[in-house]
């Protein structure tokens, strides 16, 4: 009993025990992390908060509204169709809430600028090009290199639209040519990886890589690849020629494999005889 005594009596109130010590350093510890995070949230608060020339141009747009009704109302009130939506922007900024619509809404003249979006599916089919043999012609095919150094034109299509309108006003320029743009190139990346036997008996698995691929890419613009179907796939004609005529030999040797093997069988069954 003596030695745990002594040791209970050795910290006195000038020298404060060990728990005590951690229990003081865990509080003073959760107490800035607390200073930390509402130092952070003010500091957040006050970038995002409008400052007070917004807040007076937004209440004399306000007055001058009330004051010139109700001729302002040609000004304020807005409406878009089922298939829109509208982003709107108050002097540069996002307003919350989202995008509106469909229906009526309100803005606020001169401070409200406002964008509205089509929701509705959109088709993109490959750009025209020129055909090199006829200069000024239409040539509605990619034309794309293959894994086995085969030269083939592709014409493609991809059903696409807007999910989210908020997303695509802000986070893109422009979100149907980045996305056309974007399906141009996968096309190209995709089957620049295929042979030529592929790319012709297996558009559906390419068709729905293709999707994954864009689908992945397109969301943060807000926009989503719906389908995507591999239309035409042609080949040179002098490459026609040469698979007819590689495929008109293969037929012949058939033949003649068929019959060598049919005097054969009967030249056997004469000797049986």
């Amino acid at each position: 009993m003596t030695p745990l005594l002594t040791r209970v009596d050795e910290y006195t109130e000038d020298s404060p025990s060990p728990i005590k010590k951690n229990c003081n350093n865990s509080e003073a510890f959760n107490s800035k992390m607390n200073n930390g995070k509402k130092n952070s949230q003010e500091n957040i608060a006050c970038e995002e908060g409008p400052g007070i020339c917004a807040h007076l141009l937004t209440l004399f747009s306000l007055l001058l509204i009330f004051f010139s009704l109700p001729i302002s109302l040609c000004f304020v009130v807005k409406v878009v169709q089922e298939y829109e939506r509208a982003v709107i922007f108050r002097l540069g900024r996002l307003l919350s809430g989202g995008a509106r619509g469909p229906g009526v809404f309100f803005i606020i003249p001169c401070v409200d600028i406002y964008e509205k979006i089509d929701m509705r599916t959109q088709t993109f089919d490959v750009p025209p090009q020129e055909d090199p043999s006829t200069p000024g012609s239409s040539f509605p095919f990619l034309t794309i290199l293959t894994k086995d150094s085969v030269t083939v034109f592709v014409n493609a299509i991809m059903y696409y639209k807007v999910k989210d309108a908020t997303s695509a006003v802000a986070n893109v320029d422009d979100y149907s040519g980045s996305a056309r743009l974007l399906a141009a190139t996968t096309l190209r990346n995709v089957l620049g990886t295929k042979n030529l036997g592929d790319i012709l008996s297996e558009r559906e698995s390419i068709a729905q890589e293709m999707q994954s691929t864009l689908d992945e890419a397109t969301d943060p613009w807000g926009v989503q690849v719906e389908r995507v179907e591999v239309k035409d796939v042609r080949v040179p004609e002098q490459l026609q020629r040469a698979m007819a005529a590689e495929a008109e030999a293969a037929r012949e040797a058939r033949a003649k494999v068929i019959a060598a093997e049919g005097e054969h069988k009967a030249s056997r069954a004469l000797r049986h005889a």
